[in-house]
């Protein structure tokens, strides 16, 4: 998923260069969700091993 943001990222920034203002804009915009959205992924996911360990160590 960070691949697709990194994407998009290098996207706006050759659209940038080149003069493409709107491409830019959504590019980025488009980078930055998908960026956060993985940022939320990946805390849900360490969430969830914490959770796991520690029902494991209980037993």
């Amino acid at each position: 998923m960070l691949s697709w943001a990194l994407t998009f990222l290098v996207v706006a920034i050759i659209a940038a260069v080149l003069g493409f203002t709107a491409v830019a804009g959504t590019a980025i915009e488009i980078a930055k969700i998908i960026f956060y959205v993985a940022i939320v992924l990946f805390l849900i996911s360490a969430v969830m091993g914490f959770l796991r360990r520690g029902s494991s160590r209980t037993l």
